[in-house]
Formats: structure tokens, sequence, C-alpha cells
């Protein structure tokens, strides 16, 4: 399965990036955040004061970042600049914002071809919103996963307070529909399924579930590149 590329797609809030990591891990593949690189753009431009809003701005802000995704430990750090950031682009204020950093033609361009470039040699998973149908059309495997409104809030919710962090549920409710909508409706690779993606719906699955499927249907297709 060395080749293999997987894409992960999906909403907020939908456990890719968990279930992404954990198939990662078990095949011995790279796992790739894209969400993570978004997240650091939006990190710098908060932290630098440039509008989310401003396209020009914002790519030339990319254009002056070096992005590393690296592993130690098991635990994916992220470095801008050789600083690390992976506490930083968690914060409610980085979430609320990446979606409008997101969806400038200029940043998905820019990802687009950083993103190919890791996936060059294949073995990899990568999670995110356009994967499937945008960064790695060709890809061996693609999932789509999702999971009710409820549900994702429900997780996040829960996720916050296990940090110590206090958290309304209802108002991440309304976040995640907010996300939902501003992901699905841009202009440039929106959020949706890819035609060949299979859809698996979590909301009433558990994290170890989702994984088995997921690599029950990474066998298979190894089987068919044989």
């Amino acid at each position: 399965m060395k080749n293999m590329n997987i894409a992960i797609d999906g909403p907020a809030g939908a456990g890719k990036s968990t279930v992404a990591k954990m198939v990662a891990d078990q095949l011995s593949y790279v796992y790739i955040d894209t969400g993570a690189m978004y997240r650091a753009v939006t990190y710098e431009a908060l932290k630098q004061n440039v509008d989310v809003n401003d396209g020009l701005n914002l790519i030339h802000l990319l254009h002056q970042l070096k992005i590393d995704l690296m592993n130690q430990e098991g635990k994916q750090i992220i470095q801008v600049n050789g600083v690390n950031i992976t506490e930083e682009i968690r914060s409610k204020a980085v979430t609320n914002q990446v979606s409008y950093v997101a969806k400038h033609l200029e940043i998905r361009e820019e990802m687009v071809k950083r993103q190919q470039e890791l996936a060059e040699g294949g073995g990899t998973v990568m999670d995110g919103r356009d994967i499937g149908t945008a960064v790695l059309p060709f890809a061996e495997l693609k999932i789509f996963l999702t999971a009710s409104v409820d549900e994702r809030a429900k997780r996040r919710h829960e996720e916050l307070l296990s940090k110590g962090h206090p958290s309304d549920l209802n108002i991440l409710k309304n976040e995640i529909r907010k996300r939902d909508q501003i992901d699905s409706e841009r202009e440039v690779a929106p959020l949706k399924k890819a035609t060949d993606a299979i859809e698996i719906d979590s909301t009433k699955m558990t994290i170890p579930e989702v994984v088995e499927i997921i690599l029950s249907l990474a066998r298979e297709r190894k089987d068919m590149m044989k």
C-alpha cells in the first residue's frame, strides 16, 4: 500500500483528523492535516492584523510562511518559520475565521500546490474539505466523513470542556452551521462529496469503528491494485 493516497473529506467536527491520524498510524503512512495548514495562515493573519477578507494581502503573507507538519512522539507538531504554533491554531478565534481565509482562490491554489507536493510519493492520508475533489482527485481511496450538526457540536463541546475551556453547546451548533455554509457555498473548491467517494456517517459510530471501515476499504483497494 506504499503508493496509495487516501483522501478524507467532510464538514467541521466530523472527526476527520482523529480518524485520519489513526488510519495513517495503522498503515505506517504519513498524515497530512490540510486544515492545520489553513489554520496556520489564519493564525498568522490575525497576529499580524491582516484582513481575512483580503486575498491579495493574505497570499503575500502566505508566501512568507514556511509551514511544516512534523511528528514528534506520536503527536503532530505545526511549525511556521520554525516556531511551534500547534496549540495556538486551535483557538476559538482561529476556528471562527479559518473558513474566510480558505475561500480565497489565491490561498487555495498555493495550498493545493504544497499539498500535492507532499503527496507525490504516495503513502499519505490527507484530510480536509476538498481533498478528493481538488487536491488529490486521483487518490486511490476517497472517504466523505460526516455526522449530524448536533453530534458534531456535542463532540466539540465535550472536547473543550475536557481541556478546561468554557463552552456553550447552542453557540457551537450555530458556529458549525455557519462554517458548513461558508465551506459549501464558497466559489473555489467548495466542500462537497467527490463522485467516487464513499460516504460514512459517524453520528452513531465510535472512532475505532470508522477507522476499521476505512482500513477494510484500503485493503480492498490494495488487492485491486495488484
